[in-house]
């Protein structure tokens, strides 16, 4: 019973506490809602900055394909030879493909990974941008609070009408302050992406850069 009475009583607290808070309705709280990740990959800086990334990694990118050509070329050579080839030769020419092989999967990785850190740190040079430029912008548009909504395969905010959604008003305002241009046809960069191998499995090509979390607020002193 003292258990019930101290939980209604905590109740009634909460109540009446909750019922002095404005509300959404009474015009007091104006929320917006932003996918942040998605904003900062969509504003022309970003889009730049990704298509220098993908150009600085074209060379490799063709010395990895240059490197899988080989590996090919010479597969088809023993299938070629069939029954005329010596098992010894056969040997020697299985063990070159097998070293090609396995310098290819290292400078796929090696790239991969070159390529992930260097799509990281320009995503988070422009996100820590658009987050400053968004706390002045939330603030010109009298904005109580402006929640991330995170997106399609991980959502924070299961439900909120798409009019609070402020994600492309946004980048265009950025856009616009930042000066930089679309970019024609640019997307993020993929990585190099492996060739299959007969010995090992092809290192995970991703889809688009990971992208590091949005630089936090500075805190007070």
């Amino acid at each position: 019973m003292l258990t019930l009475a101290a939980a209604l009583g905590c109740s009634s607290v909460a109540l009446s506490q909750a019922s002095a808070v404005p509300t959404a309705t009474s015009g007091a709280i104006k929320i917006a809602t932003i996918a942040f990740n998605p904003a900062v990959f969509q504003t022309n800086e970003a889009q730049r900055d990704f298509a220098e990334v993908q150009k600085k990694f074209g060379p490799k990118e063709a010395e990895l394909k240059t490197l899988g050509d080989e590996v090919d070329s010479l597969k088809k050579q023993i299938q070629a030879g069939g029954d005329k080839l010596s098992d010894e030769e056969r040997s020697t020419r299985l063990k070159a493909i097998d070293v090609k092989e396995k310098q290819l999967q290292r400078n796929t990785e090696d790239a991969q990974n070159d390529f992930q850190t260097e799509s990281g740190q320009a995503f988070q040079k422009v996100a820590e941008k658009v987050f400053n430029f968004m706390q002045d912008y939330a603030k010109q548009q009298g904005y109580t609070m402006v929640i991330d909504r995170g997106n399609a395969q991980a959502p924070i905010v299961w439900y909120s009408d798409p009019t609070n959604d402020i994600s492309q008003a946004v980048v265009t305002a950025y856009n616009t302050k930042s000066g930089v241009p679309a970019q024609p046809g640019a997307n993020a960069p993929n990585a190099p992406a492996p060739r299959p191998s007969a010995t090992k499995p092809p290192a995970p090509k991703p889809a688009t850069p990971a992208a590091p979390k949005a630089a936090a607020a500075p805190q007070k002193q």
